[in-house]
């Protein structure tokens, strides 16, 4: 005889374990007081993939340039996450910003005056670091104040959080189907063999890359997704730029900064990191991840690493270790100016799906949780 899968009754369900998961599971429960609040990730562990994947940049703003707000909400924002994950910060190192004579998009000067205007800290750089750069492609370095953090410290201590909180964290479990009713929303689970059943008065879909795929199950996403197939290389840098974080400003150029955790350095490159691309539009059903495992993932590092030399020329000498390659998502509202605002996107009442494009601006998302319906505190 065929038993019928449990059901079990919860405050809030929380799909996909990266950094805005975990950080919203914590909110809901902690701050807003929600009894009863399960976090759902597919994989064996938290900030496995696109949490993990990247550049590990703390950003405080300079990066965005041609978007003012997500420049400024990126500057109150990164002193508020160096506060609150110290242990998981990366300061040891001096972050350059180097702005190219040809091809960019703004000016040393016009560098310059946006960072005043974000009010964030940027002086030109010293000669003897300045000497580091060719002066045939690069109009002026400035040192600026950027960290990183080390993606495995912090899920670590995002683990602990969440225990201690007592957050239901549940990882090798897939969410199969989410069924909807004016009183709850309940999401059909499979963990191994196991499948069951947890009606929640409210879900959030934070799965990234899979947002679309997961919301396709009992709605549609409005907002339109570009995604890249992304390339971050790893690699030992020489010892003179051991201590240095590189991004060469704005345009198809590259950046290269310390990867906490594993004595490496990332670089990474607007022209080759991404490989392929597709939208929500073309592909309206396609699970991300399954095109990601079907991709033969032919590297580009040497690409990158060529063309970064003519800026930095000790990168010449920087030896290959490892490429890491993950899914990137995007609005495509975005791509012109190179915003990246968050994505709250309310389907119903209880049903929210969440794209979050920078760790450091979760705090937004926080600050708009208490305005969602169908998510209040026991109170």
């Amino acid at each position: 005889m065929v038993s019928e899968p449990r059901h079990e009754k919860v405050d809030a369900v929380v799909v996909g374990g990266g950094f805005y998961g975990c950080v919203i599971a914590l909110e809901l429960k902690r701050v807003m007081g929600l009894a009863n609040v399960t976090l759902v990730e597919r994989a064996p562990r938290l900030l496995e993939r696109s949490s993990y994947v990247n550049q590990a940049r703390i950003h405080n703003g300079y990066h965005y340039p041609r978007s003012f707000t997500t420049a400024f909400r990126s500057r109150v924002n990164f002193p508020r996450f160096v506060e609150r994950y110290r242990g998981c910060v990366d300061d040891q190192f001096t972050m350059l910003y180097a702005v190219a004579l040809r091809n960019s998009q703004v000016t040393a000067r016009q560098f310059e005056r946006f960072c005043r205007e974000i009010d964030a800290p940027c002086v030109t750089a010293e000669p003897k670091v300045a000497r580091l750069f060719s002066s045939a492609t690069v109009e002026r370095v400035f040192q600026v104040v950027e960290f990183a953090f080390d993606a495995r410290k912090l899920a670590d201590s995002l683990r602990d959080e969440l225990d201690g909180a007592g957050v239901v964290v549940r990882t090798n479990s897939e969410v199969l189907e989410v069924r909807r009713s004016p009183s709850a929303v309940v999401a059909g689970i499979r963990a191994g063999g196991d499948v069951y059943h947890l009606e929640a008065a409210a879900l959030f879909n934070c799965t990234y890359a899979r947002l679309q795929h997961l919301a396709s199950r009992f709605d549609r996403l409005l907002a339109r997704l570009k995604f890249e197939i992304a390339e971050i290389g790893l690699v030992e840098v020489p010892d003179e730029l051991k201590r240095y974080g590189v991004t060469v400003m704005d345009g198809p150029f590259f950046s290269t900064m310390p990867f906490p955790g594993v004595a490496l350095h990332t670089l990474s490159h607007a022209r080759y990191t991404p490989h392929v691309s597709w939208t929500s539009v073309d592909f309206p059903n396609a699970d991300p991840y399954e095109i990601l495992a079907q991709y033969e993932r032919p590297s580009r590092v040497g690409l990158m690493q060529r063309d970064a030399a003519r800026f930095l020329p000790l990168l010449k000498e920087a030896r290959y270790r490892d490429s890491l390659f993950e899914v990137k998502v995007v609005l495509m509202a975005n791509e012109v100016d190179d915003a990246r605002p968050i994505l709250v996107e309310r389907h119903d009442a209880r049903t929210y799906s969440i794209l979050g494009g920078k760790l450091d601006n979760v705090f937004d998302v926080l600050a708009a949780l208490p305005r969602l319906q169908g998510v209040s505190s026991n109170d």
